[in-house]
């Protein structure tokens, strides 16, 4: 008796879980802090909001580190 190999069905993928991208009004108060820590000065609106808008997509793919603030003495 010959034995024949029966395809194996792939196994069962589970959904990801898609975050949903930010809002507009998410993007707008992530680019006002960065208007914010640049101390109010001026600068460029546009790039602000696409810095904003990359900023909060990359989070959406990977945790948010926050940048440690060291204070040299003199």
């Amino acid at each position: 008796m010959s034995k024949t190999k029966t395809a194996s069905t792939p196994a069962a993928k589970k959904p990801k879980k898609t975050k949903a991208l930010p809002t507009q009004e998410e993007i707008a108060i992530r680019a006002y802090q960065i208007y914010t820590e640049r101390g109010y000065a001026p600068g460029n609106p546009l790039e602000d909001w696409v810095r904003a808008e990359r900023e909060l997509n990359e989070g959406l793919s990977k945790p948010r580190r926050k940048s440690k603030i060291v204070s040299i003495a003199a």
